[in-house]
């Protein structure tokens, strides 16, 4: 199978606007966490996970999502000049996901409209267009190949990956800049808490009393190919449950399938995953399954761990900024920590949760990367070190 290589990242989330603000954060003794309380159509309140600084000038971007992602290519700017240069404009795919594209801003359109009667001066349909962040990533670079953006919810970012890899793979592209990119939302924010699924106060993943998420804002962007780099996407699969629209499937069997079958595409076996970075939404139900297909593949040995009590759920963007905050951890020698109320819930499977600042006895060689979503959507990512 032919190998494909990570070779330049950038990454925003709640834990810094760049890959050295957020390994300084993940490297606090009080890394940062949710702490915006915003108030729910209701009158109820939850925490949100904002950006913590400001984006970058971007006068082509329309929406915040665009802004970002504007921001975090800027950050590749070298890598993204050599791979114009090496492969030609028409071998640079782009695969993206998302789930918020420009909603935000239609929102205050359409508050314009139902006041006036009709649409602002400057209203256009596009910008709330889920193809409309891959397209500004294309425009924005000069690509000229394959371009499309996934919205399977939460696992977007991570079957954006799994694409890109594939398209290198079956030669239809030479370059692919994928990952994702969600951009905070009033809609969704609410939406959620229709659905009993966002936490009153800082989320917990895999905590007792856990009640839900926190909405976060956040994006990581890779450039794959076939150029040898230090880091290799080394296996990627998908599943689907069929089990129920917004419920896991709570035996995670398909789940389990992704799971191991990326790892059978990595070539590697569990004890060689040094660890797992689990979805870990903090939701009574996905942490339940989740616990329990972590212990029958990995052990109650092999480290693992939820960032979203520190950057929130970022929903389509999750997946990528897992696989980011891997690559910065395990090129320091650190395990991503797990953060949540420290009170952890006793029914669950006995897994072994990582401890703020705890370090590896040796390299970290490989990570397995999980994404879970509505719809019983799921995706596995094996990362891999090629040089440690």
């Amino acid at each position: 199978m032919t190998r494909v290589f990570i070779n330049d990242f950038a990454v925003m989330s709640r834990l810094g606007m760049n890959r050295e603000e957020t390994l300084a954060s993940l490297n606090s003794p009080s890394p940062p966490r949710p702490d915006e309380q915003f108030e729910l159509v209701d009158g109820e309140t939850t925490m949100i996970a904002r950006l913590p600084g400001q984006l970058a000038d971007a006068p082509s971007a329309r929406t915040r999502t665009n802004q970002m992602a504007s921001d975090l290519l800027g950050q590749m700017q070298p890598q993204l000049d050599w791979m114009k240069a090496t492969f030609g404009a028409d071998r640079i795919a782009v695969i993206v996901g998302t789930s918020t594209t420009g909603i935000e801003e239609s929102l205050g359109s359409l508050k314009g409209r139902m006041e006036a009667g009709e649409w602002p001066e400057g209203f256009e349909l596009k910008d709330q267009e889920l193809g409309d962040l891959a397209h500004h990533i294309g425009a924005a670079v000069g690509a000229e190949g394959t371009q499309y953006t996934i919205s399977t919810a939460c696992t977007s970012a991570t079957k954006a990956m799994i694409s890109g890899a594939r398209l290198i793979r079956t030669g239809i592209a030479d370059a692919v800049i994928c990952g994702g990119i969600d951009s905070f939302s009033r809609l969704t924010v609410n939406g959620f808490h229709a659905l009993s699924s966002v936490s009153a106060g800082q989320c917990s993943p895999f905590g007792a009393g856990r009640d839900g998420i926190n909405i976060g804002e956040g994006g990581a962007l890779f450039i794959l190919s076939r150029e040898p780099s230090e880091w290799e996407v080394a296996g990627g699969s998908e599943s689907s449950d069929a089990h129920h629209m917004s419920a896991p499937d709570p035996t995670g069997a398909q789940a389990e399938r992704a799971v191991r079958d990326a790892m059978d595409q990595a070539g590697t076996n569990p004890d060689e995953v040094d660890f797992v970075h689990m979805h870990g939404t903090g939701t009574p139900l996905n942490d339940e399954a989740e616990a329990g297909l972590v212990m029958r593949v990995f052990g109650a040995d092999t480290p693992a761990m939820s960032t979203k009590g520190m950057t929130g759920h970022t929903l389509g963007a999750a997946g990528g900024l897992q696989v980011a905050i891997n690559m910065i951890c395990m090129e320091a020698g650190v395990y991503p920590p797990h953060v949540f109320n420290g009170d952890r819930d006793e029914t669950l499977a006995p897994i072994r949760l990582s401890e703020i600042g705890e370090t590896a006895d040796a390299p970290l060689v490989t990570s397995l990367c999980a994404s879970y979503a509505f719809g019983g959507s799921n995706a596995a990512l094996v990362l891999r070190r090629v040089s440690s």
